[in-house]
């Protein structure tokens, strides 16, 4: 069974940053993709970062792009979201999760098999 925690969330002002991790166990790291994504209070859990099994490939949600970072280490078995140039709008649970790259991009997010239990991100204007 795989087993995902997420830490890192906090408070932070606008233009701050933070880095979240997600450390899993329970099978072979490096054997599937990983994935961030966010839920903001009424709204959908959204896709916000993926990167493939090797780290060789990321993708990025547009609203992303430039102030996020995606990338893990294998030795230690930890996914990580750098977070710089925070806005109110990124606040949300983020939450990290692992399955096949295409199923972390193209399939609806409750296709997905495992999941973090979340971590909360507050961004103050």
């Amino acid at each position: 069974q795989v087993h995902l925690v997420e830490s890192g969330g906090g408070s932070v002002q606008a233009g701050g940053s933070l880095r979240l991790s997600c450390v899993q166990s329970g099978r072979t790291f490096s054997s599937y993709a990983k994935a961030w994504f966010r839920q903001a209070p009424g709204k959908h859990r959204e896709f916000v970062a993926a990167i493939n099994w090797s780290g060789r490939l990321t993708n990025y949600d547009d609203s992303v792009k430039g102030r996020f970072t995606i990338s893990k280490d294998d030795a230690s078995n930890t996914l990580y979201l750098q977070m710089g140039s925070l806005r109110p709008e990124d606040t949300a649970v983020y939450y990290c999760a692992t399955d096949t790259w295409e199923k972390l991009l193209l399939t609806d997010p409750d296709d997905i098999d495992y999941w973090g239990q979340g971590t909360q991100v507050t961004v103050s204007s």
